[in-house]
C-alpha cells in the first residue's frame, strides 16, 4: 500500500518538528527568564553584543539569523532598559550599538536561570541531540563573535 502525500507529510515532515522543538525549548528558556522582563531572543541579543563588540545593528542580524525588524524591535527594548546604548543613530535608527555596563549586569543576573533552563533544555534533546544541535547549526555558519 502507498502512502499518500499527506501521510507522508504528517509522518515524515522535518521542518513541523523542528519549528515543535523550538516552540517547545523557546518557551522553557521565556518561563525561566520572564521574572526578569527579559525573552531567551533578548538574552541572546545582549550576549551576542557583548561577545561581538560595538557594531551595527545588521551584524547582530546576521550573527543570530535574524530579520531586521526582529532585531530593531528588541533594541529599543533593551536601549530603553538601559542594557544597551546607541553609539551613533540617523532618521533610519541606530547605527551602531554597544552592551552597556548594566546590560552586562542583567546577563549575569539571568545567569542562574538561564543555566537551569539549559541544563532541562540538554535533558529534552540527550547528549546526541545537544550534540546534533550544535553540529547543526555550526554547518549554517552560526559563529558567534566571528
Amino acid at each position: 500500500m502507498s502512502t499518500s502525500s499527506i501521510d507522508e507529510i504528517v509522518d515524515g515532515c522535518l521542518a513541523v518538528r523542528i519549528r515543535l522543538i523550538g516552540r517547545a525549548l523557546t518557551g522553557l528558556y521565556d518561563g525561566a527568564l520572564a521574572g526578569h522582563g527579559l525573552t531567551i531572543a533578548q538574552v541572546n541579543l545582549l550576549a551576542a553584543l557583548g561577545k561581538t563588540g560595538p557594531c551595527r545593528p545588521s551584524r547582530l542580524g546576521e550573527v543570530l539569523q535574524l530579520e531586521r525588524s526582529t532585531v530593531s524591535r528588541n533594541l529599543t527594548l533593551l536601549l530603553k532598559h538601559g542594557w544597551i546604548e546607541a553609539l551613533s543613530s540617523d532618521a533610519k535608527g541606530m547605527r551602531e550599538v554597544a552592551l552597556t555596563p548594566a546590560g552586562k549586569a542583567k546577563v549575569e543576573s539571568v545567569m542562574p536561570e538561564w543555566r537551569k533552563a539549559q541544563r532541562k533544555a540538554a535533558e529534552l534533546l540527550g547528549a546526541t541531540g545537544v550534540d546534533a544541535v550544535h553540529a547543526i547549526a555550526s554547518g549554517l555558519g552560526y559563529a558567534p563573535g566571528a
